[in-house]
C-alpha cells in the first residue's frame, strides 16, 4: 500500500480560531490538527497565528485570544506548508466543517497552496448516529455523551473534544455510515450543518415554492423554481465564502414547500410570500418597488385632490407607477376627459406645475367631488377583468389567476370537470390575495406571450368545462384594452 493510500485512512481533525465569520474578510488566530486514524491519536499539533488585523473585543470575549497574544506569533504564510502537509491526502474532519475548510483553504491558495479534500462533518455525522438530539453543537453534545471539554473556544480543546466524539461515534457506527458520508459526491457535505438530509429527499422534481426555516421555524427565504429539488441544492454547491451565504446556510435548519404547477404560479406565489413573510434572506423583491403613484386626498375645506407623488410600503393609492411621465398622462386624460378642475391636481416634481396655472373661482364643493370620485370609478371600472387558465399540479386540475378590474385578486386551482356559473363563481374558488405592482407585471407578461390563456368573463358567461380546448369569445375591445392599466 503506498503512503498516500494509507494517508487516506487517516483523518486531520480541525479546529481554528478566527477575527470573525467569513474567511474572505476574516483571518485565522488559531490552528489545532488532530491526526487520527479512526481508533486512536497518531500526532497533534496546534499554534496560535498573527491574523495581521485587529482581533475584534466579540471574538476576544468568546475565545479569549487578543491582539497582544499574537503579536509575535507566526504569520499563516509561515506555517501554511506544514499545515498543508499535516492536511495533505487525508479526510477533513472538524465540528461544522464547512466553515474550518473554507478559511483554510482560501488562506492555502493564498500562500500559494492549492489544496482540497474529502470532508466530513462531526454535526452531521453525530445526527445519523445519534437522532433527535435537542442540540447539536459541540459543547451541548459533549455534555450529552460526557466528554471532556477544556480550553472550550480555543483551537486546542475544541480539536481534542472532536476527536473524542468522533472515536465515539465511530465506534457506535455498526453500518459504516460514514463510509457513505465521505464519498467524493456525497450530497451531505454540501447541506448546511443543521438541516436534516431527509428534508431534501422528499423535496419534489416540479415547479412550486420552498421556504428555508431557522431554528424556530421563522421563514428566512423564499424561493421559487421550476424545479423544487435541483434548485434548492444548487444553494449548497460550490465553495462560496462570502460572508452573506455563510451566516444563510447556518441558519438554514429547515425546508418545506409547494407545489405550483406552472412557473407563473411560482413566481406569483413567491411574490406574495415574500410580501407576507418578508424574509431576512430575500433582497431583490424587496427592492422591486413602483416610484410614483396616484393618489386622492381631501384638503381643509373638504375638497378631493388628484396628486402624483413617490410611493412608501404600505400606502395606499389608485395605481402605482414605474414611471412618472406615465403617472402625469393618465392624470392628464382625467383633465381632458372628466373636466376636472386642474387647479385640484398636484404634478409631483413634474416641469407642467398646476402652481403656474391661474386660479379661478372655487367650484361647487359636492359637484367637484362627485365628479372626482366618479372620474375614479368609472377608469377603474374601464380596467379588464378576466381569467388566465393553465395546467394544474396533476391532470384533475387546472391552475387559475384572477384579475379584477386592473387588480390581481388571487389564484389558485379548480376542477379540471367542473362548471362554473360565471366570473363571481370563479372568484369564489381561489385564494384571495393582496396585489401588487410586481405581480402584476407578471400576469402582464404571460398574458402578452400566451394570450390564448387569457379568459374575458360577464356576470352573466358561464365557464365551460375546462378539461376541454377553451372555447371563450372576447369582448369586442378586449385586445385593446386589456393593458390599459398597466
Amino acid at each position: 500500500m503506498s503512503v498516500n493510500q494509507s494517508k487516506r485512512q487517516e483523518f486531520a481533525i480541525v479546529d481554528i480560531e478566527t477575527t470573525g465569520g467569513n474567511a474572505k474578510s476574516s483571518r485565522i488566530t488559531e490552528v489545532a490538527i488532530v491526526i487520527h486514524d479512526g481508533n486512536q491519536v497518531l500526532e497533534r499539533w496546534e499554534t496560535l497565528v498573527n491574523p495581521g488585523k485587529e482581533i475584534p473585543n466579540s471574538i476576544f470575549a468568546l475565545t479569549g485570544i487578543d491582539n497582544d497574544m499574537v503579536k509575535d506569533a507566526p504569520l499563516f504564510d509561515q506555517v501554511a506548508e506544514q499545515i498543508y502537509e499535516m492536511l495533505k491526502d487525508r479526510i477533513f474532519v472538524a465540528h461544522n466543517v464547512n466553515f474550518d475548510y473554507s478559511f483554510i483553504r482560501f488562506q492555502l491558495q493564498e500562500s500559494g497552496f492549492e489544496w482540497s479534500a474529502i470532508k466530513l462533518c462531526t454535526v452531521r455525522y453525530a445526527r445519523k448516529i445519534k437522532p433527535g438530539l435537542l442540540s447539536y453543537s459541540l459543547g451541548r453534545l459533549c455534555d450529552y455523551l460526557d466528554i471532556p471539554i477544556e480550553n472550550r473556544h480555543r483551537a486546542g480543546g475544541d480539536a481534542d473534544a472532536t476527536a473524542i466524539l468522533f472515536a465515539y461515534l465511530k465506534v457506535l457506527d455498526t453500518e459504516q455510515v460514514f463510509q457513505d458520508m465521505i464519498k467524493h459526491k456525497a450530497l451531505d457535505q454540501r447541506f448546511p450543518p443543521h438541516l436534516n438530509p431527509l428534508e431534501y429527499e422528499q423535496l419534489p422534481n416540479e415547479a412550486g415554492v420552498y421556504y428555508f426555516h431557522d431554528k424556530a421555524g421563522k421563514v428566512i427565504y423564499v424561493g421559487k423554481a421550476v424545479n423544487i429539488k435541483k434548485r434548492v441544492l444548487s444553494h449548497f454547491t460550490g465553495n462560496n465564502i462570502q460572508a452573506q451565504r455563510q451566516h444563510f446556510l447556518k441558519e438554514i435548519h429547515h425546508i418545506s414547500y409547494e407545489c405550483c404547477g406552472t412557473e407563473l404560479m411560482s413566481l406569483l406565489l413567491e411574490c406574495a410570500e415574500i410580501k407576507k413573510f418578508w424574509p431576512k434572506y430575500n433582497r431583490a423583491l424587496k427592492r422591486y418597488e413602483p416610484k410614483f403613484g396616484l393618489f386622492s386626498y381631501e384638503d381643509q375645506n373638504g375638497y378631493l385632490h388628484l396628486a402624483i407623488g413617490k410611493t412608501t410600503r404600505g400606502q395606499e393609492c389608485i395605481q402605482l407607477f414605474q414611471r412618472e411621465y406615465d403617472a402625469i398622462q393618465l392624470l392628464q386624460s382625467f383633465i381632458q376627459h372628466d373636466a376636472i378642475n386642474p387647479q385640484f391636481c398636484q404634478f409631483g416634481h413634474a416641469s407642467l406645475s398646476t402652481k403656474a396655472l391661474k386660479k379661478t373661482e372655487l367650484p361647487d364643493r359636492d359637484l367637484h367631488n362627485t365628479r372626482v370620485e366618479r372620474c375614479i370609478e368609472d377608469w377603474l371600472k374601464q380596467q379588464p377583468s378576466f381569467v388566465l387558465i393553465d395546467k394544474g399540479r396533476n391532470s384533475e386540475e387546472k391552475s387559475c389567476i384572477v384579475i379584477e378590474n386592473g387588480v390581481f385578486y388571487g389564484m389558485g386551482y379548480i376542477d379540471q370537470y367542473s362548471q362554473y356559473n360565471g366570473f363571481e363563481d370563479i372568484k369564489g374558488q381561489v385564494k384571495r390575495y393582496q396585489s401588487n405592482h410586481y405581480m402584476m407585471e407578471l400576469v402582464k407578461m404571460a398574458a402578452e406571450r400566451h394570450p390564448a390563456k387569457i379568459h374575458f368573463l360577464t356576470k352573466s358567461k358561464i365557464l365551460p368545462d375546462v378539461a376541454a380546448e377553451p372555447d371563450f369569445s372576447y369582448e369586442k375591445s378586449a385586445p385593446n384594452s386589456l393593458f390599459n392599466f398597466f
